[in-house]
């Protein structure tokens, strides 16, 4: 199968990478040329390009895929990149969402299939750790992992205070708080002693982050 991954996040390369390894043709589109370089050796074609951009789509051959997945959570650009892409009879697109308004828009103009990719996994996450110790390392995709940390050397402070997503590009998806488990918490959640975050991220900053902790 042909399918063309515009944006590189962490989300569209490691989806992107997937694909290949799994015997995919891949095309890869992004504006970024330090991310394109990362993923030359990966896929079939890595272009440097303006996704928003429809003659740039038609350039790279989105016309001819079988799939395209709109990897990146801007709105604006992703329902442009969408509605690009149905015109140009792509048999499936499908986007990436950052809220429900967003998924809605995305439905809209013909987005085949929306998924989020972090609420999706904590989901799934939340259902597989209900069982206390049943979690210690779960490999996601190339270089992407959960693993759960011990969140009492942060007890106090709000997701929002500690804010690692930017300090170590690592997203808590959900807390393990005695019996209760709560799911993609919110910015405001403080953290509590006791309570264990599962995380997701790169595995070397996931290694960062537990050696912060302690």
């Amino acid at each position: 199968m042909q399918i063309l991954v515009t944006g590189l996040g962490r989300f569209g390369s490691s989806l992107a990478r997937t694909l290949a390894e799994t015997g995919h043709e891949v095309i890869v589109l992004d504006t970024s040329e330090q991310a394109i370089q990362m993923a030359t050796d990966v896929v079939d074609q890595a272009v440097v390009g303006d996704a928003t951009n429809e003659a740039v789509l038609r350039e790279v051959g989105a016309n001819d895929v079988d799939l395209a997945v709109v990897a990146m959570a801007e709105v604006e650009a992703s329902v442009l990149i969408t509605t690009h892409l149905k015109n140009l009879r792509v048999p499936r697109v499908f986007a990436k969402a950052s809220s429900e308004v967003h998924r809605l828009i995305l439905e809209r103009v013909g987005a085949d299939r929306v998924v989020f990719p972090e609420r999706d996994m904590a989901l799934r996450l939340a259902q597989s750790v209900s069982t206390p110790g049943m979690l210690d390392y779960l490999e996601l995709l190339p270089h992407l992992g959960i693993t759960e940390i011990d969140g009492t050397p942060f007890a106090g402070q709000s997701l929002a205070n500690l804010n690692l997503a930017a300090r170590y590009d690592v997203n808590v998806l959900v807390i393990k708080r005695g019996n209760e488990l709560i799911v993609t918490p919110g910015l405001s959640e403080r953290v509590v002693d006791g309570d264990m975050l599962i995380v997701v991220g790169r595995d070397s900053r996931i290694a960062e982050l537990q050696t912060a902790a302690g």
